[in-house]
């Protein structure tokens, strides 16, 4: 539409009025639009809203600090001591324990620490391959295991029928090869379990080892023996090698 006055600069004579009204319809507006977005957009717009509103909050927050009262903190004067700190003694022993507890739980964390702290996670399709059954071999609930797995001595495997994960037998490990890291010598040793896979709680107990899994192995050959005189029977050790790909289990020992 042609502007309310010919001019050479300057704004429309009702440009002011327009831009208040407009702005003045912004919030109407915005709330008819929240109301009818359902779904992933609805949801989108809500964050999008909810951080706007925080940071509006919080510039408000700013520019009226500068007008708050704020109490005048008094000066101490120097070598007071506060009044839960009149009893040194006490105070002294408590700093004592404290060190002894943070270093007891330095010393626990240190032990937990494995050799191989982050691996890479394993997608499901990668992990398992799809296999199909049935007569037009149209049913696809089997999946075979591509990873090297462990299955314990008195294993027998299920009916076909009831058999969801197909562990192969070409990838049964019962032995692994541990390395010992402070005498530097690596022993063949028998699997007792596998205790954790990084990759979840479901490959734990199919036995699934890939690198970075924690195994239980039998350490009775290698003699260790506890501060109390007892043979250590199992210890654990981390996978360090890809077992699929080499053909072995090779690990480090986490002493």
């Amino acid at each position: 539409s042609p502007p309310a006055r010919p001019r050479r600069y300057g704004r429309r004579l009702d440009y002011y009025e327009k831009k208040r009204k407009k702005e003045a319809r912004e919030p109407h507006k915005r709330s008819a639009v929240a109301k009818k977005l359902i779904g992933l957009k609805a949801k989108l717009y809500a964050k999008k809203r909810h951080s706007e509103k925080i940071t509006m909050k919080k510039t408000i927050q700013q520019h009226s600090e500068r007008t708050n009262k704020h109490k005048v903190e008094e000066e101490a004067a120097p070598g007071a001591i506060p009044a839960y700190l009149l009893d040194r003694e006490q105070t002294s022993r408590a700093k004592v324990l404290s060190n002894t507890i943070k270093q007891k739980r330095k010393e626990k964390a240190g032990k937990w620490e494995v050799p191989l702290p982050k691996v890479r996670p394993i997608a499901e399709d990668e992990m398992f391959r799809v296999m199909r059954s049935g007569k037009r071999q149209k049913k696809s609930w089997k999946r075979m295991i591509t990873k090297a797995t462990f299955v314990g001595p008195g294993f027998t495997r299920k009916p076909p029928k009831y058999e969801r994960f197909i562990r192969p037998s070409g990838l049964r490990f019962t032995k692994a090869h541990v390395t010992h890291p402070e005498l530097k010598c690596t022993f063949q040793l028998d699997i007792l379990g596998v205790k954790k896979n990084p990759n979840g709680p479901m490959y734990s107990s199919l036995g699934v080892l890939t690198k970075g899994t924690v195994i239980e192995v039998n350490v009775s050959e290698l003699g260790l023996v506890t501060p109390g005189g007892k043979v250590v029977w199992g210890k654990y050790a981390q996978i360090t090698n890809n077992p699929e790909n080499d053909g072995c289990v090779n690990g480090v020992l986490l002493v």
